[in-house]
């Protein structure tokens, strides 16, 4: 019966060995697959900001279209811990990185190391300051500003006051989209007032903004915000004193609430930056920079050290006069969502105009 016993356990000790060769054999086949494949690591700053997740997804599944792999990372809003996901990617040896810096000016260092590893970098939309990237891809940030402080030129009267709300001076775009606005500002007879900014993009921030503005500033026309989300906030405090509508809201990125406010006449506009045409761009040329492929990328732009070269894209003022055409026509966003708001206002006031006449009826 001993034998019987000990004979069992040999076999089974026998058997979980050959299992387990069979496992690393398994794995270490699939590593040397996966090595084989161009391997892409993007690091971005959070995904507070509506925007990004759709640009990972767009990114992330052009690149699979590509032969690609693509490890995300997030560093939540956290400069170190940003770098450290960068030093982390740089360890599992990707062959390209693609960068939304949480501070563009914190990252020199180790995008430096990226490059002497021979990865290649991108600085996706925000520009890393001082890296010598090999390419940076965004939209004419100062152009973004200068839609903004046009729309409210040419919808404000003389003399108007505005508040400013924007972003951190840690985001380089900020300072881009703010040298815009004031290029056309400086030059109308609307006064910039209130200036205020929302560190690390927290928009609750511009709730607490303008509420403390509007008791020093009553009579404010209109306010620029660094994006929609921070114009969300900016609504939600003109709703509480009962100047939603009455006070000109400007934001970017083409977010579903800002949209709804444009056709419902609330923000005047979203500058809305066509990111599937940013991430699939991005996608293509980390495939092509990986492969060992020239880029066709004839200008350049200077991080503060380096002249980097820049592939630039056009952003588009939205307001309600285009929106059809700019945000549901492309499928960014479904005409029922933008228009979700104003279709149950249309059917409240039908309904009420019904019961009106019944009752005049009656």
């Amino acid at each position: 019966m001993r034998k019987v016993w000990s004979w069992g356990l040999a076999m089974l000790f026998l058997i979980l060995q050959l299992t387990g060769c069979g496992a690393e054999s398994a794995q270490q086949s699939g590593q040397e697959r996966a090595d084989d494949s161009i391997q892409i690591g993007m690091s971005f700053d959070s995904f507070v900001i509506e925007r990004w997740i759709r640009d990972r997804d767009v990114f992330v599944s052009r690149a699979e279209e590509l032969g690609a792999s693509v490890n995300v990372q997030s560093a939540n809003g956290d400069v170190q811990e940003q770098i450290e996901q960068i030093r982390y990617l740089i360890e599992k040896e990707v062959d390209v990185l693609v960068v939304v810096p949480t501070d563009c000016s914190a990252l020199s260092a180790v995008l430096g190391e990226a490059k002497k590893a021979g990865i290649k970098v991108i600085s996706y939309d925000r520009l890393a300051e001082s890296a010598d990237v090999d390419l940076y891809i965004s939209f004419d940030n100062e152009e973004v500003g200068r839609l903004m402080g046009q729309n409210l030129v040419a919808s404000l009267p003389a003399g108007s006051e505005l508040f400013m709300i924007g972003g951190p001076l840690t985001d380089d775009n900020v300072k881009m989209v703010e040298e815009g606005f004031h290029s056309v500002i400086d030059k109308s007879s609307l006064n910039v007032v209130f200036l205020s900014r929302c560190e690390n993009w927290n928009a609750e921030e511009g709730y607490d903004a303008v509420k403390s503005a509007l008791r020093e500033y009553p009579d404010v026309r209109g306010i620029m915000c660094g994006n929609d989300d921070i114009a969300t906030q900016a609504f939600r405090a003109l709703s509480e004193e009962r100047a939603a509508g009455k006070v000109t809201l400007t934001g970017q990125d083409g977010d579903l609430m800002a949209c709804q406010r444009v056709v419902e006449g609330t923000q005047l506009v979203t500058v809305y930056k066509p990111l599937e045409d940013e991430a699939t761009l991005a996608a293509e040329c980390a495939v092509k920079m990986a492969s060992g492929e020239a880029l066709d990328i004839k200008r350049t732009i200077n991080d503060g050290t380096y002249d980097v070269p820049y592939a630039e894209l056009t952003p588009i003022a939205v307001t309600k006069e285009n929106i059809d055409e700019v945000i549901i026509e492309s499928g960014y966003h479904a005409k029922d969502e933008v228009y979700m708001n104003t279709l149950q206002q249309d059917a409240q006031a039908r309904n009420q105009a019904g019961d009106l006449a019944v009752q005049s009826a009656e």
